[in-house]
């Protein structure tokens, strides 16, 4: 019975690892880029940012209650983050901006992590507190992509999207809801729907105005 009743716990766990880390590793084909190029020309730092947060936050969520495969995931996640920061700072010719900006970061994570252990010393309090940040800040980062809905409805096109991503989100977003749906910990279940629901839209959008993909034809000589 309890094999039985372990299958599913697995199954869902391995999903979430599974379906997160490929969502994470869509920034491979920026990382690519940037080595091949040495320019991080068309790449945003923002989001490699954000995301290192959200795996730190979400890191110490895990640490903190327990969970393993919390802490699977966003170990690796925030060390993904970290090598896309790295070599994005390596090849960007305005370093002090980024520098700024990591360091903005950096300083609130510090700021969070001594209040959490020096003013909040009851375990309960911290994890409900700790746990509603990262639900926050994870919900602010699934609804900031929408602000360029306007730009795509307005262009008809789609290119500034990436379809791997979509998917990927939508998939671990979904995986996520119900892992913290199964667990009843609704501060791993209710920023995931916003997930979900960007990434239908999304998708939705891909259906409207398809991408058009360049084709090249060369000629062959004989």
């Amino acid at each position: 019975m309890m094999e039985a009743a372990a299958a599913p716990d697995a199954l869902l766990s391995g999903a979430c690892v599974l379906f997160t880390l490929c969502m994470f590793s869509t920034g491979l084909s920026d990382l690519r880029h940037m080595q091949t190029t040495r320019s991080v020309n068309n790449i945003q730092f923002l989001p490699f940012l954000t995301t290192d947060v959200n795996n730190l936050s979400w890191l110490s969520y895990g640490l903190l209650k327990g969970d393993k495969t919390l802490i699977v995931v966003n170990s690796v996640g925030a060390l993904l983050q970290t090598l896309y920061i790295v070599t994005y700072l390596r090849y960007c010719p305005r370093k002090r901006t980024v520098l700024l900006q990591t360091a903005a970061l950096l300083g609130l994570l510090l700021l969070g992590y001594t209040y959490f252990q020096l003013l909040v010393p009851d375990w309960t309090s911290r994890l409900r507190q700790l746990g509603l940040f990262c639900s926050i800040f994870t919900i602010s980062m699934y609804l900031s992509p929408l602000a360029d809905l306007a730009k795509i409805i307005q262009t008809k096109s789609t290119q500034c999207l990436s379809f791997s991503l979509t998917v990927a989100t939508l998939l671990a977003s979904a995986s996520w809801t119900l892992y913290g749906l199964h667990l009843r910990d609704l501060y791993i279940m209710v920023p995931n729907i916003p997930g979900i629901l960007t990434s239908l839209v999304r998708l939705g959008l891909f259906w409207q105005y398809p991408q058009v993909q360049e084709k090249n034809y060369s000629l062959l000589q004989t």
